[in-house]
């Protein structure tokens, strides 16, 4: 896809992954519309944007409500005229083993999010994707494809959307395309330091720092970017990640031991 005039639909654009797409994409030629649920943090982002040339609006939006994504859609059309890609990003995470959570009610909000609020943004913008043979693009994790310690109801979110997306791509073969974006750990966002927590409430500070071998906002967003010009099905982010269903099928047993010692490894001091 060629990314230039094109209309891009961001949800989660407030910051982090969702702030950084924004902006690169509007680099790249494209018209950008930044929803998510804090209207400062979005006029900010979409101020930045237009000041350099750019062309954007903020449309104030929580995923987890039908009508909110059906405004967020209708407010596309009426600025841009179309939507030629809808970027899923998004979503809150959780840190916590399931045995130690006192209260399982917040993994109705990791559902809510991850999964049914895709959902909403998806049926609300499929008919005008399949307008221009669009493309969906997917911010999710290789927790979408493994189980994942410490993060049991945010893996289940990130397994149903892919599901769901899986299946509307073989729905939808011939009318629109689906990038997903299997990431690992980046730096610059708020999805660790906003998980929740087993009190369940969300931290105000991430429970682990990262290590050398998380991956840079910008590049991981420019990545991203490389999978949608290429027409891609799916970019792993870092690319040893792409080995996750390999090891799945033949090694899984150590596919396990690995993310259980990732998630339990002392910090070093």
């Amino acid at each position: 896809m060629l990314l230039k005039d094109k209309v891009f639909i961001v949800t989660g654009a407030s910051s982090g992954i969702g702030e950084e797409l924004c902006k690169q994409l509007s680099t790249s030629g494209s018209m950008v519309v930044c929803a998510a649920r804090r209207l400062d943090e979005l006029e900010r982002v979409s101020k930045a944007i237009n000041v350099l040339g750019g062309r954007s609006i903020a449309v104030q939006t929580d995923i987890t409500i039908t009508e909110q994504c059906q405004k967020m859609v209708g407010k596309t059309i009426e600025s841009f005229g179309r939507i030629d890609g809808l970027v899923l990003n998004a979503g809150i995470s959780m840190w916590a083993r399931f045995e130690d959570i006192a209260d399982v009610g917040f993994f109705k909000d990791l559902i809510n999010t991850n999964y049914l609020g895709s959902v909403n943004c998806v049926h609300a913008a499929l008919p005008h994707l399949k307008e221009t043979k669009g493309k969906i693009i997917s911010c999710s994790t290789g927790q979408a494809l493994m189980g994942f310690p410490s993060h049991s109801g945010y893996a289940a979110s990130k397994h149903a959307l892919h599901g769901f997306l899986s299946s509307l791509a073989i729905e939808n073969k011939a009318e629109i395309t689906i990038l997903e974006a299997i990431l690992g750990w980046i730096r610059d966002t708020n999805l660790r330091g906003n998980a929740y927590g087993a009190d369940g409430k969300q931290r105000s500070m991430p429970p682990k720092k990262h290590t050398k071998e998380s991956v840079a906002l910008d590049s991981c967003v420019e990545r991203i970017l490389v999978g949608i010009k290429k027409d891609w099905r799916t970019v792993y982010i870092p690319r040893k990640l792409r080995l996750i269903p390999f090891f799945k099928a033949f090694w899984r047993w150590y596919l396990e031991f690995r993310a259980d010692s990732v998630v339990t490894k002392p910090e070093k001091t």
